[in-house]
């Protein structure tokens, strides 16, 4: 028996634990159910012993599987500490990271400020724009990487969140009721647009745009004063505004992902590194929700 544990069957096997589900899990690491339950079998295959076992309420760790966790998780953060340290002053130079207005403040935050503490011989720039004009500048080269908010369905970036697309007012207004509905947009290249026209012309009320020309502070001031309501994922709603899922007469919307997209021509080892923040950094935010 080989006495390495791969450190990805550990981060897989504490995923499942935490969420006590094989298919929770497998939507938190963005794998299939049948990957995740092959990854767990090699494991257990790995130590010679069962680490879940099933019940009437669903999985539970075995006494093995207690034991593992603990030490499971102190060996994770030994392992991201040691990789850190020693990759850190291997990276170096500039990476240039675009970004939607609306997830710099609110998930993208702390992957910011820990890359930054990590590798402080990077350069950051970011660059803020909607998610066309960053598929736009990645194309260009002139990014390095991007976070692209795009429809559920096939996409050549890397799926990291999915997150419910919602209708926002503000608390106890009355602008929801309105009609024609008075309906606040960032930009005519906001990518959440078509899918919120299209919803209102097949399904909504009579309604009339109140902005859309200006940027998410703008937006969002409109919707604060109650002249408007608008559209964000349920993520970055902020918390002084209402999420309207109650409201019969607002059309459904699409969910979206959140994607990471990287050039063709090839990543650099700062970007690469930023990329891998990326993911872990999003990773645990879910886990933790």
């Amino acid at each position: 028996m080989t006495r390495n544990l791969d450190t990805a069957l550990i981060r897989t096997f504490i995923t499942v634990a935490d969420k006590a589900s094989m298919t929770a899990a497998a939507n938190a690491l963005h794998l299939t159910q049948g990957a995740v339950s092959q990854q767990i079998k090699r494991l257990e295959e790995v130590l010679g012993c069962g680490l879940f076992e099933r019940d009437r309420r669903g999985l539970r760790l075995t006494r093995s599987g207690e034991r593992l966790l603990g030490k499971g998780k102190r060996l994770l953060s030994l392992n991201d500490e040691i990789w850190a340290e020693m990759a850190s002053n291997a990276v170096a130079g500039k990476v240039r990271l675009g970004v939607p207005y609306d997830l710099v403040g609110t998930m993208l935050e702390p992957v910011l400020k820990a890359y930054a503490g990590t590798y402080p011989q990077v350069e950051i720039s970011l660059v803020c724009a909607s998610s066309p004009e960053l598929v736009a500048a990645l194309v260009a080269g002139t990014i390095d990487l991007a976070i692209i908010e795009e429809r559920v369905g096939p996409s050549a970036g890397e799926c990291l969140v999915i997150d419910r697309l919602v209708w926002v007012g503000a608390k106890g207004g009355v602008a929801r009721r309105k009609r024609p509905l008075p309906v606040s947009m960032v930009a005519d290249t906001c990518a959440f647009r078509p899918a919120v026209l299209a919803a209102l012309n097949e399904h909504g009320p009579e309604w009339r745009t109140v902005f859309e020309n200006g940027n998410i502070d703008a937006t969002t001031a409109t919707v604060r004063s109650d002249l408007a309501v608008t559209t964000w994922l349920a993520s970055t709603v902020p918390a002084d505004l209402d999420i309207l899922s109650a409201d019969p007469e607002l059309p459904a919307l699409p969910n979206f992902s959140i994607n990471l997209h990287l050039p063709r021509h090839g990543v650099g080892p700062a970007a690469r590194e930023f990329a891998a923040h990326i993911r872990e950094g999003l990773a645990r935010r879910q886990q933790a929700a």
